[in-house]
Order: C-alpha cells, then sequence, then structure tokens
C-alpha cells in the first residue's frame, strides 16, 4: 500500500467517523455537546496539519547541512568553465 493510500484510507475513517457524529447516522442519541464539538473539527484539524507542516519546515531550514565539498567542487568547474570560454575568445 503505497502513502497516499494510506493517507487517503485515514482521512477516509476520520471523516466517515465525523459524518457519523455530526449528523447521527446510525441514532445512537449522542448529547449535543458531542455534535457541537465534532461540526468544526475539520477546520481544526486542518490548522493542526497547517501548524505541523509548519513546523517542519521551519525545522529542516534550521537544520540544514553545508555541502562545503561540493561548493568548492562548483566553484573549480565554475573557473574551468571561464577560463574555457576565455581560451575560446568570449570576454566576460
Amino acid at each position: 500500500m503505497t502513502k497516499l493510500m494510506q493517507w487517503l484510507f485515514g482521512v477516509s475513517l476520520l471523516g466517515a467517523a465525523w459524518a457519523l457524529v455530526t449528523f447521527d447516522l446510525l441514532n445512537l442519541s449522542l448529547p449535543r455537546t458531542y455534535r457541537e464539538v465534532a461540526w468544526p473539527m475539520p477546520v481544526y484539524l486542518l490548522v493542526a496539519f497547517g501548524c505541523y507542516s509548519l513546523a517542519t519546515v521551519g525545522y529542516r531550514v534550521a537544520t540544514f547541512n553545508d555541502c562545503e565539498e561540493a561548493a568548492k567542487e562548483l566553484q573549480d568547474q565554475i573557473k574551468e568553465a571561464k577560463e574555457d570560454l576565455r581560451k575560446k575568445g568570449l570576454k566576460l
């Protein structure tokens, strides 16, 4: 099962549970407070997902590793390319 299918399965389960509680589809006679709490739950989950995503991106940016060897190699390649272009008559 792919990760997408796992996410879709989880979201569909949450959506089904939300619909059952919110619209009382099984006639469970749940207290009114359960329905009042369940009604805005998708908005709360969306905000929580946004906060998690923002925190994850912030953490990954803060802990991003520098690749000094790759940067040095790239600088050397740029110097080689400039010299090659100078030999061919291009003025930079």
